[in-house]
């Protein structure tokens, strides 16, 4: 019995330890590669394809090379339109979702009673997304039973057609995206209490201020955390499409008719799949372009703690 479980040891066909945790890893992370591969990747490689071809869900695509981005670039008005709308809703709530969500943070990150309880009311509208909160937002801004334009009738200002005037329409969608910044803020939080007290302990003795101790260490510390979202913020702004769908349609004249309402216009209204397609991938280079160029210019204002280690 001895000289066979020895056999058996050392047969061949039994994996090494390091090989049998590499089957392990991979094993354990099969269900987000295969999750990766059927719903990201795979898609990603077909619209490609469709992009290249006249193709409406119910007959074969037909291949028509490049003639959907000669359309779409020198035809296709409502394609630069919108991507002007929606770049110009980008510049406005990303930074204010930025300087609204670390302020938030900063005050949340003082020791005041009740602390847990208002960070919670801070973050949970963040979760608390869908069809429920555009039709709170219409009734909100309500041209005239709105709890805004009623708040201003108080001191006497006539508060104006928000959804329904083309120069304030871009502009409330843009300040109701405040309502998600307990995400942005959470996430602050995380970065503020991982700044070493230290660094602060330290600054006292110098004689800093609370101003000099903002700029000259929560700042430059926070500036990755600030830096990560900037980057989710451009994405997530150049993507928005629900907010315009379900209060606006686009309107009034055209005025938060967003990118991905006009692909969505494409896909499954006119049922023009090889032209939406096109659509999403000149929105992928864009994103991926602005997003480079963020990156590319984040070296003279993101400072990273462990770089400077480094060089020392």
């Amino acid at each position: 019995m001895a000289g066979m479980s020895a056999r058996i040891r050392r047969s061949p066909f039994r994996l090494s330890q390091t090989a049998q945790e590499e089957v392990a890893g991979w094993l354990f992370a099969s269900p987000w590669i295969i999750g990766f591969l059927g719903l990201t990747a795979i898609p990603m490689a077909a619209s490609l394809v469709l992009s290249f071809t006249n193709y409406d869900m119910f007959l074969t695509p037909k291949w028509v090379g490049v003639q959907n981005y000669v359309r779409l670039a020198a035809q296709d008005n409502l394609v630069w339109h919108s991507l002007k709308v929606t770049t110009v809703f980008a510049l406005i709530s990303v930074p204010l979702n930025l300087v609204f969500g670390f302020l938030l943070a900063l005050l949340l990150n003082q020791n005041i009673t009740g602390l847990s309880i208002w960070r919670t009311i801070f973050y949970l509208p963040s979760v608390i997304t869908g069809i429920s909160v555009m039709i709170l937002w219409m009734l909100i801004l309500s041209p005239q039973y709105g709890m805004v334009n009623a708040m201003l009738a108080r001191i006497g200002i006539a508060g104006p057609n928000w959804l329904g005037s083309p120069q304030w329409a871009l502009l409330s969608l843009a300040l109701m995206s405040l309502w998600g910044v307990g995400g942005g803020m959470l996430i602050y939080l995380g970065g503020l209490q991982g700044i070493p007290s230290e660094y602060y302990d330290a600054a006292v003795v110098d004689g800093a201020n609370s101003m000099q101790k903002f700029l000259h260490i929560t700042l430059p510390m926070m500036s990755p955390v600030i830096f990560f979202n900037l980057v989710m913020g451009i994405i997530g702004a150049l993507q928005t499409f629900d907010a315009a769908f379900m209060m606006t349609g686009g309107g009034p004249a055209w005025s938060t008719y967003f990118y991905m309402l006009h692909l969505f216009t494409k896909a499954f209204e006119e049922l023009r799949m090889g032209y939406a397609s096109g659509l999403a991938w000149v929105l992928f280079i864009y994103i991926m372009v602005l997003t480079a160029l963020v990156f590319r210019f984040s070296q003279a204002y993101v400072f990273y703690e462990s770089a400077a280690k480094e060089s020392k």
